[in-house]
């Protein structure tokens, strides 16, 4: 049997730490060159007045900092003013004049995104969509909720969790997110293994165009098989195609009975082995199986004031969460599958959450993973999709690039701290992340794009969950070929012929 984890306080929130750099502007740091689109006039500034309230215009600079730079700090703008409507009218008239003036605009949710999708480029004006932040209906039959873009991830769970229901998307960052952010960007989450993916999940849309026009697609209906489904192309689209500003979304019962184990594995093969194992031995139960390499467990060791949740150290641990409604089952389901691993000796080590506390401790060895890597100075992330059987082969061939090149080292004058691989199992979504103290150009070229070409010789995809945004736009050819980038392209120019939302992104 597995020895039971001792209740920890793991309630440490992280504070944005200093760094001893500033950051470069991305248009400086990229050479990339301004399009030919118009600057804001005091005209424009007054005609945005006309529509919105004076606390909702910001363009003071330290009010600005938040909009113009990522939370990485790898990618910062220039943009002279943040627009916060608090209605889709109020949306469709600010793009409406922005697309007539040659405005370009950048649509920005919780600004948590790890690509710079959400961030300027130049001095694009930012249309923040944090005041739509209202549930516009929930049906308590059927579980689908409509509400604004702007509400925040947690919030939104935790409204329809006061209804029996879960929302069926969960990230690290749900204290900041928001609904809108997460289909524009088409999150995966921790438990799309359970729930699938925002394609199937989501029923409706409204959507700003560029030049103002309403797209009312808010659909309430499970089965509509009228047409071209045109809700897709606007999930993924990272506001590229237009601002989403309401969202339908179908939302499961809530699990009564939660149960979740840490495991400490030898090797990925034996990762490997405990996931088929997972699949046919607790079945419909299973709602995650998440996996971390001692780099990223040891960064967060170092980072915080937890104490592992085992005493010996592994190369791979597994949390797997069980979700279900009959915990006495669930619970006889879990205890023959840790039983029956650890016999086989899939298993070497392990230890099983006795309440709800103890569930939660848990899950912060994953979810607070992002954050910690990024301590030491910098980070560079990599969310990527590769066939199960090589999906750590990356980390491994990445770390070994990077020592060899000499760029790895305990000391301050080596860029890099390590290379560290985490990520969904049960969708073949690994998080590389190369953390470092200082960002640095060696470092990049090191990397770019060598992930990629290594990604497209195993037929995965460049991106997994995370997008495009800036950092990916000019490797989107190693996962889709010319035919694809040449149809994509025209839909771009079709809904937004002016190029106004979001550009220097995507493609």
């Amino acid at each position: 049997m597995l020895r039971s984890f001792a209740t920890r306080n793991l309630l440490r929130s992280f504070a944005r730490q200093s760094r001893n750099y500033s950051v470069k502007l991305t248009s400086e740091s990229y050479d990339v060159k301004r399009g030919n689109y118009a600057s804001l006039t005091e005209s424009d500034v007054q005609y945005f007045n006309s529509i919105l309230s004076a606390n909702n215009i910001l363009q003071d600079k330290e009010d600005l900092l938040f909009y113009n730079e990522d939370w990485m700090r790898k990618y910062r703008g220039s943009s002279q003013l943040v627009l916060k409507p608090k209605t889709t009218e109020q949306v469709s008239q600010i793009l409406k004049h922005c697309n007539e003036r040659n405005l370009a605009v950048v649509p920005q949710g919780g600004n948590t995104g790890l690509v710079g999708g959400s961030i300027p480029v130049f001095d694009e004006i930012v249309l923040s969509v944090a005041n739509l932040n209202k549930v516009r209906s929930f049906d308590e039959v059927s579980g689908i909720l409509v509400t604004d873009a702007g509400v925040i991830l947690e919030n939104a769970d935790k409204f329809v969790e006061g209804h029996g229901y879960i929302f069926p998307l969960d990230l690290g960052a749900k204290g900041s997110c928001h609904v809108g952010g997460v289909v524009a960007t088409n999150a995966g989450g921790l438990r799309l293994l359970r729930y699938g993916s925002l394609h199937g999940t989501v029923l409706g849309l409204e959507v700003v165009l560029a030049d103002g026009t309403i797209v009312n697609n808010l659909s309430t209906l499970r089965k509509d098989n009228t047409g071209y489904d045109l809700k897709q192309l606007f999930i993924g689209s990272e506001g590229t195609l237009g601002v989403v500003t309401g969202v339908s979304i179908l939302c499961p019962p809530r699990p009564t009975a939660v149960n979740v184990a840490f495991l400490g594995l030898e090797s990925f093969e034996q990762v490997q082995r405990a996931f088929v194992k997972a699949k046919k031995e607790l079945g419909e139960v299973l709602s995650a199986f998440e996996c971390m390499d001692n780099t990223s467990q040891s960064i967060v060791e170092e980072h915080t004031d937890l104490s592992r949740p085992l005493s010996e150290q592994y190369p791979f641990y597994v949390l797997i969460e069980t979700s279900g409604s009959n915990k006495e089952h669930d619970d006889a389901k879990l205890e023959t599958f840790l039983e029956n691993a650890m016999t086989e000796e899939i298993v070497v080590d392990g230890v099983v959450a006795q309440d709800s506390t103890e569930i939660a401790n848990l899950w912060q060895w994953r979810e607070l993973i992002p954050e910690a890597l990024g301590k030491g100075g910098g980070v560079y992330k990599y969310d990527v999709s590769i066939p199960l059987p090589q999906l750590y082969d990356l980390v491994v061939d990445v770390n070994k690039r990077l020592i060899e090149a000499g760029v790895v080292g305990d000391t301050p004058e080596y860029p890099v701290i390590a290379t560290a691989g985490y990520g969904h199992i049960g969708d073949g979504n690994l998080h590389l992340n190369v953390p470092v103290r200082f960002y640095d150009k060696k470092v990049e070229k090191l990397l770019e794009p060598f992930v990629y070409e290594w990604i497209s010789k195993v037929s995965g995809s460049i991106s997994a969950e995370h997008g495009l945004g800036f950092a990916k736009r000019n490797y989107i050819g190693y996962s889709k070929d010319e035919q694809l980038i040449s149809l994509m392209k025209g839909v771009k120019n079709m809904l937004d012929p002016k190029k106004i939302l979001n550009p220097y992104k995507y493609i």
